[in-house]
């Protein structure tokens, strides 16, 4: 009896090893697709170093940090500009030329405190709305202001559907699309908007369901 029950013991080990291996192959896989990445700055950040978020479990490990392309915030970095070097034409022109030097200096000076604040605004909605992919679960974060945002998320396993739209020339000569994720979680659809090496996206997501599929049939390894 004790032989058998040492055997069956042996067997469930090696069941065990045999599935951490496969595991673990999955996510090999996944990291040798992604690589690392290390500047926080980037639009595409593989692996990130001391980033966290409100929800993250104790084990949960973040796999991709996707923000739109920074291409994206040409737009704006040209607005920016004109609006910096806006005073200095503004002077040549009668304006602000009939006022008393010392109000002109406070007129140029509050237009400069609103390009700072137009900055920083736009900057900050570029850096913190972010769409992260765990080896859990992926999580849409809409940052609205410093004192709201929204934060949504869905399991690996609870995803249906992916489709990518990537259109036009700009986002196939800088390799960027969106990216529409449908679940069947309580938010129904996910959207990775303009996010980098968007087919790359996909891939870790497939592997990631892949995996999820793996441990459902053989019994979740943590």
């Amino acid at each position: 009896m004790a032989e058998i029950y040492s055997a069956s013991v042996v067997k469930k080990t090696k069941v065990k090893k045999r599935r951490k291996k496969k595991i673990t192959s999955f996510r090999r896989e996944i990291y040798q697709l992604i690589g690392k990445t290390k500047n926080p700055l980037a639009a595409f950040v593989a692996k990130p170093d001391g980033v966290n978020f409100e929800t993250q479990l104790s084990k949960e490990k973040i796999i991709l940090l996707l923000r739109r392309h920074w291409i994206t915030n040409l737009g704006w970095v040209l607005i920016a500009s004109l609006m910096i070097f806006a005073p200095v034409f503004l002077t040549s022109f009668p304006l602000i030329s009939f006022l008393p030097s010392r109000f002109q200096f406070i007129v140029i000076l509050m237009w400069y405190l609103l390009v700072i604040a137009f900055v920083l605004e736009r900057f900050l909605s570029w850096y913190f709305n972010v769409n992260i992919i765990t080896d859990e679960r992926i999580i849409d974060i809409d940052f609205y202001n410093l004192i709201y945002k929204e934060i949504s998320d869905a399991e690996i396993e609870e995803i249906q559907d992916v489709t990518l739209t990537m259109g036009g020339v700009i986002r196939t000569i800088f390799n960027f699309g969106t990216i529409l994720i449908q679940t069947a979680a309580e938010k129904t659809q996910f959207e990775f908007e303009d996010v980098p090496n968007p087919a790359l996206v996909i891939q870790v997501l497939k592997r990631m369901q892949l995996e999820e599929r793996q441990e459902a049939l053989e019994g979740r390894i943590r």
